[in-house]
């Protein structure tokens, strides 16, 4: 093997010059280095959560501290095979693929350090080495770092992990030189080695330059999804914050007793009569912020354009109005229509029928529309679709923004008729509904605009307010960028929870009857 030239002092990456590397190779740690995370907890957790629930997540918690004593007392790769062992034993490889693609980008990308990727963006050959299984970072390393991984991969039988993992196993410290140069080859030394203090003689010996990060966390600045070889836009998964362990504890005891107080939520919403809605459930804890100057009802039917954050932005729309609004869907779970407290149209996605559709409801009154067709979670607005712009003037923009500090009330891999449940389980959920000046006849189809450019103006109205970023992107897009399909709903048969929604739906019934 080629000799390298070992430092004899500990280099801080702020050092090293990033100039001229193109034709050089890399080597980083993730956890610690690359990743400000040193703990691979959080990243098990959400695997833990997303495929198993909050069972799996508690089965994960109850084996830590064995993690954690193997870890200090035999050697870190036998800490983190029990991590392994409890978050994938048993769990489809195509579900891990799926959480890997969808959901844990987000939170490694809000982890990388500016300082280690500034070097390490700036070399042409680029390799990570991590303790965590392959199969959960291949996908964030290769589509928003641009490198190939060092890690272990794990044993599968007819299609689901087992837990244990091939031949020596974990990359951890014990056995992460001996894989490192397995992958490099005994020819190759690569020009820069990014660790920490702790694997810092490794990359020394390995590595013709070697560099170690700051430990000083607290000062330290990082990339965010906005910065990589590619910007993360859409994302999926239920937990809004990655889950130390204290909030992984936190997590599990408050999901039956979230699960019991978004059962009321939706009662409360379900049950009582619109104009009390919002009271009600300021009282619950659902905090409605109403700005603007909402509009009276017209019997000549107002179209309400909004931004598209969860399936319930039509609902705190009717909250903010004080009076149901019916509103157009692209597809929901039949869980969803049934406990809706306004009137759902389900779009068919055919031009012609849809418009027909459009201009019957309005007609008869306003109407509520989400032109983006799917939602997203980041500050961005997809593209709005024209339609709504060739069939009436009289638009009402209307922002909606949402807060959420425990889970996400959205999903596209999932069962959506969850949707409502996760967003009325967070301890303390915000809808913030803005609503913009009508759109002047001037700006409409009405005084001879082209359709597509009043839905941009539109789009740009209410991202200003929001300040948003508008794209081009569309379902289609997050769909497939997230879920692998075009973003249909299968309609489900059975049980499906209907009979619990039917009557709900029968006593709403009754309840606006009696207070008529």
């Amino acid at each position: 093997m080629v000799e390298s030239s070992k430092p004899c002092f500990f280099r801080n990456i702020s050092s090293c010059c990033p100039d001229d590397r193109d034709t050089h190779t890399v080597v980083a740690d993730l956890e610690g280095s690359l990743l400000r995370e040193e703990s691979s907890f959080p990243f098990f957790a959400l695997v833990a959560f997303e495929t198993g629930g909050p069972l799996r997540l508690l089965l994960l918690l109850l084996l830590t501290p064995l993690a954690f004593l193997l870890r200090n007392l035999v050697s870190e790769s036998a800490g983190v095979r029990v991590l392994v062992f409890a978050s994938l034993a048993g769990v489809k490889l195509s579900s891990i693929n799926s959480v890997a693609r969808a959901v844990l980008p987000k939170f490694y990308a809000s982890e990388v350090r500016a300082d280690a990727w500034r070097v390490f963006s700036a070399c042409g050959r680029r390799w990570v080495v991590t303790a965590i299984p392959r199969v959960m970072v291949e996908p964030f390393a290769k589509e928003y770092l641009g490198a190939d991984v060092v890690g272990e991969r794990g044993r599968v039988y007819k299609g689901r992990t087992t837990g244990l993992v091939v031949g020596q196993g974990v990359v951890a410290g014990d056995v992460k030189e001996a894989a490192l140069r397995k992958m490099l080859g005994d020819s190759t030394v690569p020009e820069i080695g990014i660790g920490h203090r702790k694997s810092y003689s490794l990359l020394s010996a390995l590595c013709k330059e070697a560099y170690v990060v700051s430990e000083k966390l607290e000062t330290e600045e990082f990339v965010g999804g906005g910065h990589l070889l590619r910007p993360i836009v859409f994302h999926d998964g239920r937990l809004v914050q990655k889950p130390t362990p204290l909030r992984a504890l936190l997590t599990v005891v408050w999901f039956p007793i979230g699960f019991l107080l978004a059962c009321l939520r939706i009662a409360a919403g379900s049950l009582l009569p619109m104009p009390f809605v919002s009271p009600v459930l300021r009282l619950l804890g659902v905090r409605i912020i109403v700005k603007g100057n909402p509009p009276s009802a017209s019997s000549s039917g107002v179209l309400f354009v909004c931004s598209h954050r969860t399936l319930l932005d039509p609902i705190f729309l009717s909250a903010a109005l004080r009076r149901p609004v019916p509103a157009l869907t692209y597809s929901v779970s039949r869980l969803s229509e049934l406990l809706s407290p306004i009137t759902t149209v389900r779009l068919s996605r055919n031009r012609s029928t849809d418009a027909a559709t459009i201009r019957r409801l309005l007609a008869t009154g306003d109407l509520a529309i989400c032109p983006e067709g799917t939602t997203c979670r980041e500050p961005f607005l997809l593209r709005f679709s024209s339609l709504f712009a060739e069939l009436t003037d009289d638009i009402v923009p209307v922002a909606m923004e949402n807060r959420m500090g425990m889970f996400h009330g959205t999903t596209a891999r999932g069962w959506k008729g969850m949707d409502p449940f996760y967003f009325f389980m967070n301890p303390s959920p915000a809808y913030e509904v803005t609503f913009l000046e009508k759109l002047p006849k001037a700006l409409t189809c009405g005084a001879g605009r082209p359709s597509h450019e009043v839905a941009n103006d539109v789009q740009r109205l209410i991202a200003g307010i929001l300040a948003y970023e508008c794209t081009n992107l569309t379902r289609r897009d997050k769909y497939r960028a997230l879920a692998g399909n075009d973003g249909t709903v299968a309609e489900k048969h059975g049980l499906d929870l209907g009979l619990l929604a039917v009557l709900l739906r029968a006593v709403k019934i009754i309840s606006n009857l009696t207070t008529k």
